[in-house]
Formats: C-alpha cells, sequence, structure tokens
C-alpha cells in the first residue's frame, strides 16, 4: 500500500510539474511580446479603421492542432480565419487564399519542411507572413515579416522532447494576438454575440436580465420596520431566498436572504424584537434590468464569496423591480438548450 500511495504521491508531483513549466513558458513568452506584437496586429490590420484582412492560419502535426485553434479564435472575434494543412495545400487548397492575405506559420523548429515549400506558391498571392516560431534563427524565421517569439527552454515532460510547452506557448500567442486585433478595433459583447447565435455563449450574450428576472407578486416585499417574524412568513410564501426591503416608491433600502435569516436565529435567543432593518444587508449590490445576463453571472460568481441572488433597480428611478436569482439563469439556460434540441430534432416520437 505504501509503495502504490508513493507512487501515486510521484504521478501528481510529475504532472504539477507539467504545469508549472508550461505556466513559467507562458510567462516567459508574455514578457518577450513588444513591437513584434504590434507589427503582426498592423499587418493584419492593414490601417486604422479597416476591415482586418483574412488570415490563413498553418502548421503541420502538433502545431496544425495548435493553429486549427487559432484560427477559430480568429474567427469567431471577427477576424475572417481559415485554417490551411500544409500538405493539403498543394493538392488543391491553396484555392481558398486570395490577394493579400495574412499567413501565419506555426513551427517549433522553424524548419518543417511542408511549411517551407509553402511561402514561395503563397508569396504569388501576395501574402505577408507571420511566424510563431520556436527558433528565431531558422529558414523559417529569415521568410517571415513578423516573427513572435514562441522559444520555450524545455518542453514539461521528463525527457523533455514532448510537444507541451511549447504547444502551449505557441496556443498563448495566437490567443495574445486574438486579444489584440479585438481590443484595436473595439470588439465588444454584443460583436461575439452577433458571431455566436447559438450554444451558451450566444444564450448569455443575448438574454438579458428583464427576461430571467422575477417581479411582482413573486416578490416578497417588506418594510423597514416590519418584524422578522413577518418576514420569514413573506419568504416563505414568496421562496426566492431573499426579500427586498423598500421604502415609499419601492426605493431599495436593504436585502434580507435566507443566510441573513438563518444568522439572526443563530445570534438571538428571542428574536421578537427584531424588525427588517435588524438583520438587512443594506445597499446590496445590484443590477439593472437592461443588462446581459453574462454580466450578472460574473457580478454574482466573479467574488471572493458567491452572490445567489441579486436585487433588479431601475436605472433611472433607482427603484427596485424585483429579483435575480443564480438559478434563473443556469435553468434560463438548460430551457435555452433543450429548445435548440427540439426545434433541431422535430417532435419527440414517444
Amino acid at each position: 500500500m505504501m509503495d502504490g500511495m508513493t507512487e501515486k504521491a510521484q504521478w501528481l508531483a510529475a504532472a504539477r510539474r507539467v504545469m508549472q513549466t508550461e505556466a513559467e513558458a507562458v510567462l516567459a513568452a508574455s514578457g518577450r511580446l513588444g513591437d513584434s506584437l504590434l507589427g503582426a496586429v498592423e499587418l493584419i490590420l492593414g490601417h486604422p479603421g479597416k476591415a482586418p484582412r483574412k488570415v490563413v492560419v498553418t502548421g503541420m502535426g502538433k502545431s496544425g492542432h495548435v493553429g486549427r485553434k487559432i484560427a477559430a479564435t480568429l474567427q469567431s472575434t471577427g477576424t475572417p480565419s481559415v485554417f490551411l494543412h500544409p500538405t493539403e495545400a498543394g493538392h488543391g487548397d491553396l484555392g481558398m487564399c486570395q490577394a493579400g492575405d495574412r499567413v501565419v506559420m506555426i513551427s517549433k523548429s522553424g524548419c518543417t519542411a511542408e511549411l517551407l515549400d509553402l511561402v514561395a506558391p503563397l508569396r504569388e498571392f501576395d501574402a505577408r507572413f507571420i511566424g510563431i516560431l520556436g527558433n528565431l534563427r531558422s529558414p523559417l524565421a529569415a521568410e517571415m515579416d513578423v516573427v513572435l517569439d514562441a522559444s520555450v527552454q524545455r518542453e514539461a515532460d521528463p525527457e523533455g522532447y514532448t510537444p507541451t510547452a511549447s504547444t502551449v506557448v505557441a496556443l498563448a500567442l495566437g490567443h495574445a494576438l486574438a486579444v489584440a486585433l479585438m481590443q484595436a478595433r473595439g470588439f465588444t459583447a454584443e460583436h461575439f454575440r452577433r458571431y455566436h447565435p447559438a450554444g451558451q455563449l450566444g444564450h448569455n450574450l443575448r438574454l438579458r436580465v428583464r427576461d430571467v428576472m422575477h417581479a411582482g407578486g413573486e416578490v416578497a416585499w417588506v418594510k423597514a420596520d416590519d418584524s422578522l417574524k413577518h418576514v420569514v412568513i413573506e419568504m416563505s410564501q414568496r421562496p426566492l431566498g431573499a426579500a427586498c426591503v423598500v421604502a415609499g416608491d419601492h426605493q431599495l433600502l436593504g436585502l434580507i436572504t435566507d443566510g441573513d435569516v438563518r444568522r439572526a436565529l443563530s445570534n438571538h435567543d428571542d428574536i421578537r424584537p427584531l424588525r427588517a432593518s435588524d438583520v438587512m444587508t443594506a445597499s446590496p449590490v445590484h443590477i439593472g434590468p437592461d443588462a446581459l445576463v453574462h454580466e450578472a453571472l460574473r457580478l454574482m460568481e466573479d467574488r471572493p464569496s458567491q452572490i445567489y441572488v441579486l436585487p433588479v433597480l431601475d436605472a433611472h428611478t433607482q427603484g427596485c423591480l424585483g429579483l435575480l436569482r443564480l438559478h434563473d439563469i443556469y435553468q434560463a439556460r438548460a430551457v435555452d438548450y433543450f429548445g435548440q434540441l427540439k426545434s433541431a430534432s422535430g417532435p419527440a416520437d414517444f
């Protein structure tokens, strides 16, 4: 048993070393970014305000797999892009290329024969070249207009020859280029939504808080001087996990959650004197009805302590309109997902 545990501990240690080596390689590559990255962005954009040129991404073997992902990321973030297999290129796939295309070539060695063979045919299309290369003194590097330094000190496997750190760095550089292009063009969530009409990402960027929130009689509305007993009764009748403490024209004073009620019961032997104002969270985190569900999800989850319910406030009057629960967002996703399945497959046949 002890030998087995020791062996498993070695496996875990090896796995952690891989991730640490890869992380250090990416960090080192980020420190080398500079004029070359800016040059690649300018090469693809052409000039400010101009639509980006099509990017042809190519690479062999593991670099090819990385290239497919980079091409997909560029495409989904507004930069027209395709992946060109170097071997198939010479058998008709060069037909996807057009005059003035930008070509991203990915290679660890910088000596990949299939890529070198592509340079001359692509120059006939007046192509310009960006290399994501692990060797800046290689034959491919000499042919490039811009080179992004993808060199690594060593691979992450024990023997140092399996493509691991080098492929992660190449992919990270591709992502860096894609995001820099997004920044240069002012690419927004609305643009992203346009390119992702289906699936979870598209759903989150299409749906707004008002579409899934609870309002009116669905919500427990209480006043600051209401007894805690009254608050508990209201929350039990309208089980959304919270009650809104309001005054006047639904001006939000605070929020009482299930957790607040439990804490009050734990901290007080006699809860009869307690009022809503004694247990509420004043000025709680809130969101507007026109915010995207994606924004609400980020607001609720990207914090040290996750929020499960958000008050929804009118942007102009600051009046409380209702509540949005984390559960509502997840449920809306599921409804959208199964709705897509149903529309795609037609009526169910039981």
